[in-house]
């Protein structure tokens, strides 16, 4: 499995660059209206689905591609509901992403769950589940937060989630298989 995804580890690295780029977008343009939140989010979170359905369906003989599967469908899915209704409210918004963030984080653990006897190192993508449920806890505990500090702590998190993936991909590429 780890050749699989070793193959493909510019995918990881690329994910992380989109969602680094994303973060900064947020926090160098914190007033940012929340219609323009919702484009942002809703265009990153469906091509990140795509880059996962498409690893899914590469690799739907191997036992983790159903993670990948679901990971895509959560994110093209909440983007188009991004798109369909782009007068949101604040807090709509912030439970879209909140459940999100969540789903993706229960994946990505169960993913590096998998690969921790093929990987050293894949503490990157399980960290990077962790932190997405704990950016989605925080979000669902607290809806009611000013709109500039949801736009940082939205940025925040992508950076980090990005740094995280962007790390994983480059392990992945440069790790041995190991026989």
């Amino acid at each position: 499995m780890l050749t699989i995804i070793r193959r493909d580890w510019w995918i990881y690295v690329l994910r992380g660059v989109l969602a680094i780029a994303f973060g900064l977008l947020a926090i160098i343009w914190p007033g940012l209206t929340i219609g323009v939140l919702v484009v942002l989010f809703g265009i990153y979170v469906i091509f990140e689905g795509f880059l996962a359905l498409s690893a899914a369906f590469r690799h739907r003989q191997r036992p983790i591609w159903w993670v990948l599967l679901l990971e895509g469908l959560a994110g093209i899915v909440v983007g188009i509901f991004a798109f369909i209704w782009p007068g949101l409210t604040a807090v709509i918004l912030l439970i879209f992403i909140a459940i999100w963030a969540i789903l993706t984080g229960i994946l990505e653990i169960a993913a590096a769950l998998q690969l921790r006897r093929q990987l050293k190192g894949e503490w990157a993508l399980g960290l990077t589940g962790v932190l997405s449920i704990m950016i989605g806890v925080l979000l669902l505990s607290n809806p009611g937060a000013g709109a500039v500090a949801v736009v940082w702590l939205i940025g925040i998190y992508a950076i980090l989630f990005g740094v995280l993936l962007t790390i994983l991909g480059f392990k992945v590429k440069n790790t041995k298989v190991q026989s």
